[in-house]
């Protein structure tokens, strides 16, 4: 098939990512390009982690560096936390790693470790978790943490007006440099299911798999959607991120 899927936010809804692999029919010819948050969410915050390092033995795997991987990634390291990722899925990521051992935690490390923050294809298509700031594009960004916490440039594209053309003069400079850009990190709905939006040549393809949404995917260049079913319903008594 030659397919190039991208795929939402995760949050440790490992059920729900099995359900939208068979769903799409994924085989081993296709290119998977992952946005990040794998875990902080659901219970499933380690088998999550091990099946996305067993799929890369398989598969044609990209991993974006998300936000709360990183949170995770602070914790596994020395033990670092704070209430605010504790009460935004940490305490689930950290309830699940009481059940593992040490050769687990290495191997989840090294994982998080080498997550790419940013991503472009043969075709200048940029895949991010979040966003970037500057006008010159990602090489240019001062602060690498902005790819994986930055909520301006989604409320960017979402302000355009659709009229307006990529070669326009008042098009953002921000995002004119790539052909599109893909993106996770701020749900398109908490409350039910939405699919990935596209706003000027942003698509977000975060459908709120960490609270009452479903997990995403996307063929980058035909949109076909596939979608899971809602992840907390693979839960069902689990909050989430609710």
């Amino acid at each position: 098939m030659n397919r190039t899927l991208v795929i939402g936010d995760i949050h440790s809804g490992l059920r729900a990512l099995k359900q939208l692999l068979e769903r799409a029919d994924v085989s081993s010819d296709d290119r998977l390009i992952f946005l990040g948050d794998y875990v902080d969410g659901w219970s499933e915050a380690v088998e999550t982690v091990d099946f996305l390092i067993q799929l890369r033995e398989s598969h044609n795997c990209t991993f974006i560096r998300g936000n709360h991987d990183e949170l995770c990634l602070a914790w596994l390291r020395g033990g670092k936390d704070n209430p605010l990722w504790l009460q935004h899925g940490g305490g689930a990521t950290l309830k699940s790693y009481t059940k593992t051992d040490a050769k687990t935690k290495e191997a989840h490390i090294l994982f998080f470790e080498n997550l790419q923050n940013t991503y472009i294809d043969d075709s200048n298509r940029l895949f991010l978790h979040a966003g970037f700031t500057n006008l010159k594009g990602i090489d240019y960004e001062y602060y690498p943490e902005t790819f994986y916490w930055d909520r301006t440039l989604w409320e960017l594209a979402q302000s355009l007006n659709p009229d307006l053309e990529k070669g326009s003069p008042f098009y953002p400079k921000r995002l004119s440099h790539y052909q599109a850009i893909f993106i996770g990190h701020t749900p398109i709905s908490k409350t039910g299911i939405a699919q990935p939006k596209n706003a000027g040549n942003v698509w977000n393809i975060d459908t709120g798999a960490a609270f009452k949404g479903a997990l995403s995917m996307l063929d980058v260049d035909t949109k076909v959607i596939w979608q899971s079913d809602p992840v907390h319903s693979f839960y069902p008594n689990e909050q989430g991120r609710n």
